[in-house]
């Protein structure tokens, strides 16, 4: 087996994802001895390959500007006198309707529901499309508040005088006519004191999941209660849309928008995403290697476990008390067996505490499994680079090669500060028995892997697929030098799974 030396790119561990799953997840397809099937795969393989970030921008352009575009249309034309409380009043509407819509769509993506994974190419895909939504409810709800509360803020520091107000309806006013316009005017005082308590609590929720600092045991524990702040603002957005727009497109999509939503926090709030795909499982033996700061589980699960593609990831409870967490599944699919490993490293609070308090013989609970990143495409040659703990889903493919071949050349390059002599041989035997040939590049040795030295290592890389997993820092510097000199970007595979 011939192993080559190159120049590597530092993987710090450090500068990696905090779990496991944000390293790698990928979805393969086993290769049957037909070569009508096989043929079949590989095409629809080829098409979802295809869905990139790029996909993910015009989604989310695609929400926010439809929305623009359909309140516009339900505004025109402008007032006449459009002076500072119309054009307010008009900002109010248009911030609110981008707020809710945006956060619905991202509501619905939390369900994981099986088509939209088809849609995105990817559970990966919809997280960092659900993260930006969340992003973009919350600097338009900022928006909505700034304009809501804009004129008061005027007229306590003496800049204008405040408008003249008609009276509101009273409850026998509204009685007495029996229309739903003016049973929701008699709900605007609640509506508008709980949304301004809910919008409070939103941008709290949203603050602790994009600060990373925050431990991911207190993200997972506090992102659920967004979903009923997002209940209420749903009553906030049906009671205060100008009554007008409902019978609009714009007031027609945001309610059906909302009406998603709803669904998806209920499913939230009732625990009931991924209820489906939860079994039991039992830890039947553990693996620890304390200088690499990585533990290797293995899983023995029922027998009602649908099986999984090497290199998928699920969600495993080892504590109740924890929670559940995401580990890429790091062995390929036996029934016979019916076992599954976990490799994580010692990345956070979680994962170090993990040697600790799990052992053999405790029983686990195991969602999934998750993910459609595959390497199946129509290049008889692939790279691959897995650096730090992100050379587990291509151990997983190369226990199923060695079990099935597909026929493809593969260079596997694997970066790693260091590697103590157990988990080399190991890896040197699974290389073995896959056909694959390894360069095994540790920092210090080996020194630091860039595009320009791949290029001259690999002469033939042009012919190749890459497919990376690791810091995303790392993989985007090779992607766009390698980009840069000639390889199409549907050719370069990387994770975008981010769980924050």
């Amino acid at each position: 087996m011939a192993k080559r030396q190159m120049v590597l790119h530092r993987t710090d561990e450090r500068d990696c994802p905090d779990t496991p799953m944000a390293k790698a997840q990928n979805r393969q397809i086993p290769v049957r001895s037909r070569d009508g099937i096989r043929a079949v795969a590989r095409e629809s393989l080829c098409e979802q390959r295809n869905i990139t970030m790029k996909t993910i921008r015009i989604t989310l352009w695609a929400t926010l500007l439809g929305l623009s575009f359909l309140w516009v249309a339900a505004n025109l034309p402008l007032p006449e006198t459009l002076n500072f409380i119309a054009a307010r009043n008009l900002l109010v509407q248009y911030s609110g309707v981008l707020s809710i819509g945006a956060m619905s769509v991202a509501m619905i993506l939390a369900v994981r529901s099986p088509w939209v994974d088809r849609w995105l190419n990817g559970l990966d895909k919809s997280y960092r499309l659900h993260k930006w939504l969340g992003i973009s409810a919350l600097v338009t709800a900022v928006a909505h508040w700034i304009f809501v509360s804009g004129p008061g803020w005027a007229i306590d520091l003496g800049l204008m005088t405040a408008p003249e107000r008609g009276p509101r309806p009273t409850g026998v006013e509204a009685a007495d006519v029996a229309t739903i316009e003016t049973m929701l005017r008699t709900l605007r005082d609640p509506a508008e004191g709980l949304g301004e308590k809910a919008f409070y609590i939103a941008v709290l929720l949203i603050a602790v999941a994009l600060i990373r600092r925050i431990p991911y045991r207190w993200f997972a524990k506090t992102h659920t209660l967004i979903a009923v702040a997002y209940l209420v603002l749903v009553f906030h957005s049906m009671v205060l849309m100008e009554f007008d727009a409902w019978t609009q497109p714009v007031g027609l999509i945001t309610g059906l928008l909302m009406v998603g939503g709803v669904a998806a926090a209920c499913l939230t709030l009732t625990r009931q995403i991924g209820r489906r795909r939860k079994f039991a499982g039992k830890i039947t033996e553990l693996q620890h290697f304390p200088s690499m700061k990585i533990t290797e589980a293995e899983v023995t699960v029922d027998r009602v476990w649908p099986g999984h593609w090497a290199g998928q990831f699920a969600f495993v409870t080892f504590d109740r008390k924890e929670g559940a967490h995401p580990f890429t599944i790091a062995s390929a699919w036996d029934p016979k067996t019916r076992t599954i490993r976990f490799v994580s490293k010692a990345l956070g609070d979680y994962t170090e505490r993990l040697p600790q308090t799990v052992k053999v013989g405790d029983d686990v609970t195991v969602e999934g499994p998750y993910g459609r990143f595959t390497f199946e495409d129509s290049k008889s040659r692939q790279i691959w680079i897995g650096a730090g703990i992100g050379i587990t889903p291509f151990i997983a493919r190369m226990k199923h090669l060695a079990t099935a071949p597909d026929g493809k050349s593969v260079d596997l390059f694997h970066t790693v500060p260091e590697i103590d002599p157990k988990p080399r041989a190991l890896l040197e035997a699974d290389v073995a028995a896959a056909g694959v040939d390894l360069h095994l590049m540790r920092d210090k040795e080996d020194g630091l892997l860039t595009g320009a030295r791949l290029r001259e290592m690999l002469p033939d890389w042009k012919s190749a697929s890459i497919w990376f997993c690791g810091p995303a820092a790392f993989g985007d510097a090779l992607r766009h030098d390698l980009t840069e000199h000639g390889l199409k970007p549907a050719d370069f595979h990387q994770e975008l799974f981010n769980m924050r």
